[in-house]
């Protein structure tokens, strides 16, 4: 989590420490991602349960249920997983459309990080007065900015194409995450039903 500060605040030092480190997919996932999803998933569930969550969209704050919170939290670990593979393959195959070959672990390296910023806001999730698609908005903001710093120093692609793989792949990482976002409020509004 300490890295996903640094990338927020200080971006230049912190994709150079990304790029020195040349760390492997294994290595990322394991040691990187899966903490800091557990660890933001369980703070926001520890919230929910406390606090309750605002219904909907009438406003008026409701208990969770122990079993919808293992249902969303099992849910919203998963669709992070999904999203962070499906947003390094779509990576990936935008870069061979700008005729770059990058590595899987590049890639994955890049969306990894860059996705980071959006794990870390949903600890605002825990409280019942945060709107869940402002803290989305933060999150993919925080997240653009991460990217746009990462894309150059880690894929290195050619100048005239830099910019294009970045938006290219700016906007469908905006789409994945809405789209998980979407999926996970559903499972804690009681719209998408849990087996029992």
């Amino acid at each position: 989590m300490i890295k996903a500060l640094l990338l927020i605040f200080e971006p230049v030092s912190g994709w150079n420490g990304v790029v020195e480190r040349n760390r492997g997919t294994a290595f990322i996932f394991v040691l990187y991602v899966l903490p800091m999803l557990a660890l933001c998933t369980a703070a926001q569930l520890a919230g929910l349960l406390h606090f309750g969550h605002t219904s909907d969209y009438s406003g008026t704050v409701v208990p969770v249920a122990r079993n919808l919170l293992r249902y969303y939290g099992a849910g919203e670990f998963v669709l992070s997983l999904a999203t962070l593979l499906l947003a390094t393959y779509v990576l990936k195959s935008f870069g061979e459309t700008f005729h770059s070959r990058h590595t899987f672990n590049q890639c994955f390296s890049v969306v990894a990080h860059s996705l980071s910023p959006v794990f870390l806001v949903r600890l605002l999730d825990a409280f019942p007065w945060m709107n869940p698609w402002a803290s989305l908005g933060i999150g993919i903001v925080l997240a653009w900015s991460v990217l746009y710093q990462g894309i150059p120093r880690v894929l290195e692609p050619d100048p005239p194409h830099a910019f294009g793989l970045y938006l290219s792949s700016a906007l469908a990482l905006g789409v994945l995450v809405g789209l998980s976002r979407f999926l996970s409020l559903l499972i804690l509004w009681g719209k998408i039903k849990y087996l029992r």
